[in-house]
This record gives structure tokens, sequence and C-alpha cells, in this order.
């Protein structure tokens, strides 16, 4: 008995830590994180060069347009949903041959809402450009363009987390953001400003896309077989609530903080938004890793909420960490990324990356709740979303009144989408057992 009790304690923690280094989970999120880091890395050098290069109040409208750019791509985001789910059931069931005909229908598909889309972004320009008190609508029209091409790259990337090539799509992830920031360099540096920024988005997405195909050339060594897709037409509602969803909570803050605040505070308010953003890229690879675990789960009759756990505690600890580099140093923070212009941000970093360890949470069990096919987190998504606009709309009068009503947004639903995953998953256990 004697050496039953104290075996565990001379072994001590070393056991667990390789058990939890081992786990495939882990390796995969390590794998993305990389890749996704990368990208963090190369998102913000974006920001921090058009903040420094421009000022405060003409980075305000870059700040602004990206927001715009990134509520754009939620179509992009929810076809990767939809065609990393159908990927991964194709594999699962050894028929690779009809992966092929799956991206050449859904390239077709997107290519004439794309055009449609550009020539509506043509013939509104003008009257968004005097809503966002741009300088000029030519930026408008280059935005319109990448956000068309973006679309395009959710075929590639879609195909490879599905067949869970995650190396591949780290490598995609990160050198999009290599190139957009080169573009972004040479352009400002020929003196094309605020369109200079836009045109390094169409630069970025356009070699993603070219990447992402030549990375899956491999499948064309399988015989075709189309497959139908009818099925996933309800998925496809619960991904798009989702994906705009998560886009919408950080990014219509930045589009009303340019309407309501003047031209310093609104580039001020972009430069923190931003830096909310950091802790939300750093740890996606971890939603991005367990979407597909959790569609393998339930397809296998297994329960999927230790998955959810040990992914809510890879973020919490990832994003403690940053929350207190932030913290202790918000001046340095401020002076690396941006510089001394940037100065009146300092106040806010620690409560901004705190939101953004709050939103990274969000999206995660937003991607838990999509996975499994739950659909009540759409009314209360579309509640914190309306709320946010509400709230913002009433308390505008300063920076610290928009942080607080973004805080108060995102931590509301965070509570919110984990009662309903504590639901979900005492339902999702009693199915388990009524089939086994």
């Amino acid at each position: 008995m004697r050496a039953t009790l104290e075996s565990p304690l001379r072994r001590g923690p070393g056991p667990r830590l390789r058990r939890v280094g081992a786990s495939r989970l882990v390796r995969q999120n390590l794998v993305l994180f990389l890749g996704g880091f990368t990208a963090g890395v190369g998102g913000f050098v974006y920001h921090a060069i058009a903040g420094r290069w421009l000022g405060t109040r003409t980075y305000g409208e870059v700040s602004a347009l990206v927001a715009l750019y990134t509520v754009g791509t939620a179509v992009n985001l929810t076809l990767v949903l939809i065609l990393a789910r159908y990927a991964a059931h194709l594999q699962a069931t050894a028929r690779l041959g009809a992966i092929r005909p799956l991206m050449r229908r859904t390239e077709r598909a997107i290519a004439i809402p794309a055009l449609l889309f550009c020539l509506a972004v043509g013939a509104i320009a003008l009257p968004a450009a005097d809503f966002l008190r741009l300088s000029s609508p030519a930026p408008l029209v280059w935005l319109g363009m990448a956000v068309a091409i973006y679309w395009f790259t959710a075929v590639p990337r879609g195909v490879l987390q599905g067949l869970q090539r995650f190396p591949a799509l780290a490598a995609n992830l990160s050198l999009e953001l290599v190139v957009r920031t080169l573009a972004l360099v040479a352009f400002l540096a020929l003196g094309l400003s605020v369109s200079g920024s836009m045109m390094a988005l169409v630069a970025g997405v356009l070699f993603a896309y070219l990447l992402g195909s030549a990375t899956l050339r491999d499948l064309r060594h399988h015989e075709p077989r189309p497959d139908r897709m009818s099925s996933l037409a309800g998925f496809g509602m619960l991904a798009a609530a989702g994906t705009v969803g998560v886009l919408w909570l950080y990014n219509v803050d930045v589009v009303l903080a340019k309407h309501y605040l003047g031209a310093h505070q609104a580039g001020i308010y972009g430069g923190l938004n931003k830096i909310e953003t950091i802790l939300y890229y750093a740890t996606v690879s971890v939603s991005q890793v367990l979407f597909p675990r959790v569609v393998e789960a339930t397809a296998t009759r297994r329960h999927p909420g230790r998955l959810l756990l040990l992914s809510c505690g890879l973020i919490v600890a990832m994003g403690l960490g940053a929350i207190l580099v932030f913290g202790a140093a918000p001046g340095l923070v401020v002076q690396v990324l941006y510089g001394p212009a940037f100065a009146d941000a300092k106040p806010f970093v620690l409560p901004v990356s705190v939101i953004g360890l709050g939103l990274s949470l969000d999206n995660l069990l937003v991607q838990f709740l999509i996975a499994v096919h739950d659909q009540w987190f759409v009314p209360v998504m579309s509640v914190a979303c309306a709320l946010m606009v509400a709230l913002i709309a009433v308390f505008h009068a300063s920076l610290e009144q928009i942080v607080v009503d973004v805080f108060v947004c995102i931590f509301g639903l965070l509570g919110a989408l984990a009662a309903r995953c504590l639901v979900t998953m005492s339902r999702l256990r009693a199915e388990i057992e009524a089939r086994s």
C-alpha cells in the first residue's frame, strides 16, 4: 500500500506533462499557433507601419477600412467552416476523389457574387466615403477587390483544415501577411497612402489563393467523383451566423468610433482595437483545431467535452501570459507598435487586452456550438451584436466609454455562451449514452 501511495509522488508531474506534450490536440495547436503567430505578427507590423508612416489622423482611415474588410471576409470564413466539415467527412469515408469537384463547384459559385460585390462597392463608394469621413473613395474600390478575392482563398484553406493539413494551412496564413506587409512598404514608399494600404491587401490575398491551390495539387491523383452538398445547407446557415457575429464584435466598434469620435481619438481607438486582437489572433489556432476534432468526435460517438475544456485551458494560459506583459509595460507596447503619437492609448492597453481574451473564448465556444449543430447560440449572438451597437450609439463621448461598452458586450456574451455549452454537453452525453 505504501508503494502504491508513494509511486505517484516519486513520479511527480513529469508523466502528466509528457502525456500533454504527446497529445495530438496539443501538437496540432502548436503547429497552427506558429503559423497564426507569424500571421498575427505580420498583421500588426502592417498596422504599426501604417500608423507610424501615416500618423493618427490618416491611420484612422486605414483602421476603419481594415475593419470593414474584416467584416467583408465573413463569406470566406463561413465557406472555410463548410468546406472543412465536408472535407473531413470525405476523408473519413475514403472519398478524396470528391474534393476536387467540390473545389471547382465552389469557385464557380463564388465568381458571380464576387463580381457583383465589386460593382456594388464601386457604386456606393462616394456616400460610404462621406460617412467614414475618408479623404477619397478610391481606397473603398480596392477594398472591394480585396474582399472579393479573399472569398476564393476559402476554398484551399477550408480543404486544408478539413484534411487536418495544419502545417500547410499555417504556411498559407503566415505568408499572406508577409506578402501584405512587404507590399504595404512598397506602396507607401510610392506615395499611395490609404489606397496603397488597400492595394497591399489585394496582393496578400491573391498570393494566398495561388499558394493554397498549388498546395493541394496532389488531389489531382484521385479520380474525380462528384458528391452532393445539399445536406450542408442548414449547417451553412449556422456557420454564417457564427462567423458574422464574431467578426461584428471586433470590427463594428472601430467603424462606429470612426463615425462618432474625432480624427485623433478614432486613430487611437483603431490602434487599441489592434492591440485587443493580438490575443484573438494569437489564440485563434485553438478554435481552428477544435472544430474538425469536435466534428470527428461526434461522428464517432465520442463526447467532445474534454476537447472543449482542454481548448479553453490552452486559450486562458496563452492569453494570461500576454495580458501580464501588456499590463506590466503598456507604454512600451504602444511605443513599439505605434510610436509616441499614440501615447494616449497607454491607459487602455490592459483593459483591451482582457477584452481580447474574452473575444477569443467567445469564438471558441461559438465554434464548438457550430460543430455540434446547436442553433440556440444564434439569438444569443444576435442580442450581443445589437447591444454593442446600441451602447456605443448612446455612450460614445470618450474612448473610455466605448471601451466599457465593448467590455460589457464581450463578457456578457461569454457568460451566456458558457451556459449554453453546459446545456449542450449534457444533451450530447445523454444522446451518446442512449446510442451505446
